[in-house]
């Protein structure tokens, strides 16, 4: 047997359902079955259970999730389990999209507009070097892991291995650093750059937050040390060090006149096709623009659009998929764990699509939507046929370079259950809670005329909503309410604040990192209410929610199906107190499913915990936002020099028994303060002391340091007024 890579660390072990799933599981997967399905209801544990296969199965693992939202969750909850090994998080690292398309009715062009996410493309780079480099890797990922991504045989091949007592000129280790896309710069360094200073020259790795300070001595390179940018810390000395690419697709030169020649001659065979087919302004069209890319690629090895010359670029054939993150990962030439497992496909690696209900469908479809796009702009023009191979991977495809599969969701679909060679169930929680009550009512209010004597009024889905919401949050619980439209999520925040509620709204349209921090702020009791429309029902871990209010829910359709409605009930799960309520005048098919599956769940959960005398219990969770490693140096600057200043500060002032003021009237003042007024105090004397050396610096030219305690005053300021600055 080979030694473990996966540790799990958790304060709890398996209980309820979970001891049965891990040994089915792993079971199953000894057995080399290739497909297998967790039907695990909400609030099961299905993570933990997870977890406990990857740390058996022992060997590096992809967790696919259909949003990026639960992507961070689950990566923060794997982090947890295994705090020793290489978890990361693969998502899209845009923060808006806006693809290359045209439209031939109208004669539109939109030309490709995107705005990327830096911090998230570090991730990104972490991923892809951690992969490479390790063997205790979980990365959890977003369907964006089938997209290009370059070759890892490429991007391996040209790191850059620098270590002590190695003879390389300084200058050339610049030039070097060039090579592989790393910037120079003079001024603060960001991930991606370097600088040189003196004898010595300071990187930034593109996947880190950190700095290798590189010391030359007549051509050798004498010392590496590890540095915090901000503090200047020596964190630990190096003896070698790997720096790898800034970029993922990497392209050598004469890789790269090879795919000029290969694109000149592409270009002539689609000219001649659309002069024979009498296109003459698609021939003027597609001539101008590859000329004018060929042109830019020649001279700077880059142009706009140049992923649509990847296949020429990549030296690939005709209809060959492209390198995508699942090239990264281990194949059995590079096999971790031979002995107790059965090798499957030349994958060698765990995948977990979780809630395979959602995910399956968005892996499926996202080829045929991006091939539509592209066959109008090839037709027009606009691109070369190649520009169809920067692509996704076809289902297939996908299928072939994953090894054994883990399908989990508590609503799994017909697909799942054709496709598996078994299906586990776990309905048992460890907490001993059951499923929430579900209660139906009304949509439509009763008017004056429908009421008889002695009948209360009924207000309608909002009203009743807002009162039951009162109720629950008098208790310290939060609530969800779901919509049926973004703007409705919208309009109905609004209004909930408008009536003094602390509400929020989440949807598709709030960029990644705000999203996590809405949800952060959710569970900490910021808020009391989150409004959504489909963020709020798959794998949504929140467990102070004891109410759900389910708007118009007998609008049948994709948010209103048995799968859609399960889900959302399920957010509700988590809690002692949870409750559901379904605004409803008709009940449809779906609505029958939803409330007769959850009463069958109720029932055998009941029965278990009469069984073994189990009372129910609330989950506890540890509330951890993914975004706090996302934080700037800038901030996380500001706010460590605040909090050893301010704990400096009140120790001298609680040392200075008799804090003596300018005369006897002030000392008696002085030692009357309360607490509040100790602190004001503090926060007063450290201002003073700040603006000093503000003003200090200014002096200096030291900009830097003057930003940095420019800030630190301004956040002083607001905790010693209470007001935003």
């Amino acid at each position: 047997m080979t030694n473990k890579i996966f540790k799990l660390k958790s304060d709890y072990k398996p209980e309820g359902d979970q001891p049965k799933a891990i040994l089915e599981l792993l079971a199953g997967l000894k057995k080399g079955m290739r497909k297998q399905t967790l039907l695990g209801a909400t609030g099961t544990g299905k993570t933990f259970t997870m977890a406990n296969v990857i740390e058996e199965y022992n060997k590096p693992t992809l967790v696919i999730a259909h949003n990026k939202t639960l992507a961070a969750q689950l990566a923060q909850e794997f982090r947890e389990f295994f705090p020793d090994a290489a978890v990361h998080y693969f998502v899209s690292y845009y923060d808006y999209y806006q693809p290359e398309a045209y439209m031939p009715v109208t004669d539109t062009y939109i030309e490709k507009d995107a705005q990327i996410n830096k911090e998230i493309d570090r991730l990104r780079h972490a991923t892809t070097e951690a992969l490479l480099t390790r063997r205790d890797v979980i990365i959890v990922a977003s369907v964006s892991c089938i997209y290009g991504l370059g070759s890892p045989e490429e991007y391996e091949k040209v790191n850059l291995k620098i270590e002590t007592g190695m003879q390389i000129e300084r200058t050339s280790l610049l030039k070097k650093l060039i090579e592989i896309y790393f910037e120079r710069t003079n001024a603060d360094i960001s991930p991606g750059q370097f600088r040189s200073i003196g004898k010595k020259v300071e990187v930034m790795p593109i996947s880190e937050t950190f700095v290798y300070q590189i010391e030359f001595e007549d051509g050798v390179i004498s010392r590496i040390a590890k540095v915090d940018p901000v503090s200047s810390y020596v964190i630990r000395e190096e003896k070698n060090i790997f720096l790898f690419p800034v970029k993922h697709f990497i392209v050598e030169k004469d890789a790269q006149a090879r795919a000029i020649r290969d694109i000149k001659k592409e270009l002539a065979l689609q000219l001649k096709k659309f002069e024979k087919e009498g296109k003459l302004l698609e021939a003027e069209r597609i001539k101008r623009r590859t000329s004018y890319d060929l042109a830019m690629i020649r001279e700077v090895g880059y142009c706009n659009g140049i992923e649509n010359y990847s296949r020429h670029l990549s030296g690939k054939k005709e209809g060959e998929p492209p390198e995508t993150l699942l090239s990264y990962f281990p194949s059995t030439r590079r096999s971790f764990s031979e002995d107790s497992f059965k090798d499957i496909s030349r994958a060698d690696f765990l995948t977990i699509v979780d809630e395979s209900h959602v995910t399956l469908p968005q892996l499926r479809g996202m080829y045929a939507g991006d091939a539509s796009r592209k066959n109008t702009l090839v037709e027009f023009g606009f691109r070369l046929p190649s520009a169809k191979d920067n692509r996704p991977l076809k289902y297939p495809e996908f299928e072939e370079r994953i090894g054994q599969v883990i399908y989990t969701s508590a609503t799994p679909s017909d697909e799942e259950r054709k496709e598996s060679e078994q299906i586990v169930e776990q309905i048992i929680r460890p907490t001993g809670l059951i499923d929430p009550e579900v209660i139906v009512r009304p949509v439509s209010g009763s008017s004056s005329s429908e009421v008889k004597a002695g009948d209360e009024v009924y207000p309608g889905q909002v009203q009743d909503f807002i009162l039951e919401a009162e109720k629950t949050i008098k208790k310290g619980f939060r609530v969800l309410a779901t919509t049926l439209t973004k703007k409705m999520a919208e309009d109905l925040s609004v209004y909930l604040k408008e009536k003094g509620m602390k509400a929020e709204y989440l949807h598709s349209e709030i960029k990644t990192i705000e999203r996590i921090q809405i949800l952060t702020k959710f569970r900490k009791g910021e808020m009391d209410i989150l409004v959504g429309v489909n963020l709020l029902r798959e794998g949504l871990d929140l467990p102070e929610v004891a109410l759900i209010g389910i708007l118009d829910a007998d609008k049948e359709g994709f948010l209103r199906s048995e799968t859609a409605l399960v889900q959302t009930i399920g957010r509700a799960a988590r809690n002692v107190e949870g409750k559901v309520i379904l605004y409803a005048d008709v009940m449809t098919k779906s609505l029958t499913y939803a409330i007769s599956e959850t009463n069958r769940r109720r029932s055998i959960q009941v029965a278990y915990n009469k069984k073994h005398g189990i009372t129910p219990k609330t989950i506890i969770k540890k509330i951890k936002d993914i975004t706090e490693e996302l934080e700037n140096k800038h901030e996380k600057a500001v706010n460590a020099e605040l909090s050893l200043d301010i704990e400096l500060f009140k120790k001298a002032f609680a040392k200075d028994k008799s804090n003596k003021g300018k005369n006897e009237s002030d000392s008696i003042k002085n030692l009357m303060l309360s607490d509040e007024e100790r602190n004001q105090k503090v926060y007063e004397k450290i201002i003073k002391m700040k603006e000093k050396e503000m003003n200090r610096a200014v002096k200096e030219l030291d900009f830097e340091t003057a930003a940095i305690l420019r800030d630190e005053i301004m956040v002083l300021r607001e905790k010693f007024s209470g007001k935003k600055v």
